[in-house]
């Protein structure tokens, strides 16, 4: 059994819609950060909060794929 036995299938899709939220937020502060930031230091600061949701995200829908009590 996996972390996720004992979690409501409601919770679970509900983790899963935040993963897929914070995947698109990453994408949008990427876009800023590349293309609409000149200044290099805020830059950096976007792009490593971007690459923290993105790795988050990724990281909780493997959990949930691999762990969903089949």
């Amino acid at each position: 059994m996996g972390p996720l036995a004992h979690m409501p299938a409601l919770d679970i899709m509900w983790v899963s819609f935040y993963c897929i939220g914070f995947m698109i937020v990453s994408v949008g502060l990427i876009y800023l950060g590349r293309n609409k930031i000149s200044n290099g230091f805020l830059r950096i600061i976007v792009n490593l909060i971007a690459y923290i949701l993105f790795g988050l995200g990724t990281f909780l829908m493997v959990l949930i794929v691999a762990t969903w009590p089949a």
